[in-house]
């Protein structure tokens, strides 16, 4: 019996060393999303400025045109003076979605916090590199729907992960995929 307790103690501390397969393939998921929303978004973006230098493209009528512009703000073109501090909070939010992504073991998670982080960086590119000046850069925005601030795939990004997070917090889904159990919302707090 001892030797039997002994072997579950050893192999249940070799499971705590080895990242769960479920842990490394949100990770891996987590990192894919970014990438591709991140290379997406700088694709189109460069697509829009060689595509839209002679204009605008007409693609239903006025409902959805693409349109060049460049915004210094943030969303709706507010704060258009303080592009340093939307670059600083940019690279804040960059460190902080991947400290978290270290424990994510959910699906849901990882497709949320990879949207936010390639958003997010590829917005955040455009501020260290594009023109007035470094970290001054101005967001390369060319989707425009009728009565809305003119956006990007970043944007998109972004909005799609602050959905899903908002879905996973209200559906009590922790990072590393636990659930908040019933028994737990039952309890009274002492």
């Amino acid at each position: 019996m001892q030797a039997a307790r002994g072997a579950s103690l050893n192999s249940s501390d070799q499971d705590d060393h080895v990242p769960a397969p479920r842990r490394l393939d949100a990770r891996l998921l987590f990192a894919g999303v970014a990438l591709v929303a991140y290379a997406v978004d700088l694709a189109s973006k460069q697509w829009a400025l060689s595509a839209l230098a002679d204009g605008d493209i007409a693609v239903l009528g006025d409902w959805f045109t693409f349109h060049l512009t460049f915004n210094p703000g943030a969303a709706f073109s507010t704060g258009t003076g303080f592009t340093i501090v939307f670059t600083a909070l940019a690279m804040v939010a960059v460190v902080v979605v991947l400290w978290l992504s270290r424990r994510i073991a959910s699906t849901g998670w990882a497709l949320a916090l990879g949207l936010l982080l390639g958003g997010v960086a590829g917005n955040l590119t455009d501020r260290i590199f594009r023109q007035p000046e470094p970290f001054h850069g101005h967001v390369v925005d060319f989707l425009r729907l009728p009565n809305w601030p003119v956006f990007n795939i970043a944007d998109i990004c972004i909005n799609i992960a602050a959905a899903l997070i908002i879905l996973q917090t209200f559906r009590g889904v922790a990072l590393d995929g636990s659930r908040e159990s019933d028994a737990e919302k039952a309890q009274p707090e002492s």
